[in-house]
């Protein structure tokens, strides 16, 4: 089995060591497997003159030659998968399977977003003889981006090939708890000839860190993925200083399942997507607003696939779902339960952690959930679903709108004017009917309300780090 690599920083090409450090921890057994830098004034004063000097260099390297860079960092990762997913699931605790699939994610993030860096058209604007106004796009500037523990590589990625495909550098702060999947990134990149300071590699106090880079003239790009707390706090940190911000934060996915469809097939998807990654995806399908004539159905067949659900060591083979990723999220999920058990919910399956070794938890099912329960309006991030009545597709809509969040949402239906009624009135950036993906490298996916702002990923992949300089140009002196 491959070794847990010893994390570091990654500053101006070269990966540095601290003093000061913390230890990275198996969610599945508590072991320590490693010791995270932490990096200080000194750090990240350096790691912000690097980033200017490499985005001085990367911004004028020609497009095509920035993407075939970043292919070429892709193939690398597509080659390393099996060391990169084993790292993945040790710091995370997800099934190597699912592991292993986030590391092509990841690679398919970079592969997309080089194509795009040869396609960020500017255009003509037809004006009077003699004058030409001319719109022209380029990179923002050097970012300072956040990711967070759940996807330990595929979230760094997608900062990441934004930023590089835009012409930018970049100054990542990834996850404490899962250092190395971006360390995995960057040692892709310095193996393939990035020039140095182009892309930055940090951990640390979060707060002192965003409170460091942030404000810095050097900074032209907040990006975060997270939850609405944090990102609403970094916002404010950037609108200080006028810088914009790039925001993917968290989401209360509901999901309206329609009287016409196949009970059976949407319940199985369902209960499926819901326990991936143990839940702790910020699109995961938690809500479910299920037609009262199919209701019991509906549960029935979730809570059967929910509790044949195989829990354990990600390393295992077998397993379907590993552990939390953290006490505090066994601690959290436990407070829902007990809120909604107390309210008069139903706890249909689940509700408990497993063991006292580990962070695992049951997958866990609640029905008949009352509108003062907490987990109805909070999202519990983990194994946790909510399966309600309804008597109608308005009444399914406006619970799903019922929250401030609008990140994904889902539906199952074969009737067009539902769809079309779905369509309409979903408050959210993705929907997605009769299917539970919310996320491809070539579609556009952020929230609206409070699940953040500006998009990720397809053609508008690139939009948040360009400007756009318009330039008009008369042939004589008027």
């Amino acid at each position: 089995m491959t070794t847990y690599p010893e994390p570091r920083l990654y500053i101006n090409g070269e990966w540095r060591e601290t003093t000061d450090t913390t230890p990275v921890t198996n969610p599945a057994n508590d072991a320590e497997i490693g010791r995270l830098p932490i990096a200080g004034p000194a750090e990240l004063d350096e790691a912000l003159a690097a980033a200017a000097a490499g985005f001085a260099v990367w911004r004028e390297t020609a497009p095509r030659d920035r993407a075939d860079l970043i292919r070429a960092a892709a193939r690398l990762m597509r080659e390393r998968q099996e060391e990169i997913a084993t790292s993945i699931t040790l710091e995370n605790g997800k099934p190597l399977a699912q592991a292993r699939l986030e590391v092509i994610r990841g690679a398919e993030f970079f592969e997309w977003d080089a194509g795009e860096a040869v396609r960020t058209y500017g255009r003509v604007i037809p004006s009077a003889p003699g004058i030409r106004h001319i719109v022209h796009h380029q990179p923002i500037g050097p970012v300072a981006a956040f990711s967070p523990w759940n996807f330990p590589m595929s979230q760094p990625a997608r900062k990441i090939a934004g930023a590089l495909a835009s012409g930018c550098s970049i100054i990542l702060k990834a996850a404490e708890e899962t250092p190395v999947g971006a360390m995995h990134i960057a040692q892709a990149f310095a193996d393939v000839g990035l020039p140095p300071g182009v892309l930055n590699l940090v951990f640390g106090v979060p707060d002192d860190i965003s409170r460091h880079l942030i404000p810095s003239d050097i900074t032209r790009l907040v990006a975060f993925t997270g939850s609405t707390a944090v990102g609403r706090h970094l916002t404010g940190i950037a609108s200080d200083h006028m810088t914009p911000v790039l925001m993917e934060l968290g989401g209360h996915a509901p999901v309206v399942v329609c009287e016409d469809t196949d009970v059976d097939a949407a319940a199985m998807s369902s209960a499926v997507r819901k326990y991936r990654n143990a839940g702790q995806v910020c699109t995961s399908p938690t809500r479910f607003f299920v037609h009262r004539s199919i209701f019991d159905r509906f549960l029935e067949g979730f809570a059967r696939r929910a509790e044949s659900v195989v829990v354990g060591d990600g390393m295992q083979p077998g397993v379907e779902m590993g552990p939390l990723a953290n006490p505090r999220r066994i601690a959290a999920l436990e407070g829902f339960v007990d809120d909604a058990r107390a309210a008069g919910a139903d706890v249909v399956t689940g509700g408990s952690r497993i063991g006292t070794t580990g962070c695992f938890f049951q997958p866990t099912v609640l029905a008949n959930v009352p509108d003062s329960a907490r987990v109805m309006h909070e999202e519990p991030f983990g194994p946790l679903a909510i399966i309600n009545p309804v008597d109608g597709l308005d009444e399914a809509i406006d619970a799903a709108n019922s929250v401030p969040y609008g990140l994904a949402s889902y539906a199952f239906t074969n009737r067009a004017d539902y769809a079309d009624r779905l369509l309409e009135r979903m408050e959210a950036g993705n929907l997605s009917i009769n299917t539970l993906e919310a996320s491809l490298p070539e579609t556009p996916f952020g929230g609206v309300k409070s699940s953040g702002y500006g998009r990720e990923g397809g053609s508008e992949g690139l939009h948040h780090y360009m400007v756009v300089k318009n330039v008009s140009h008369s042939m004589s002196i008027v």
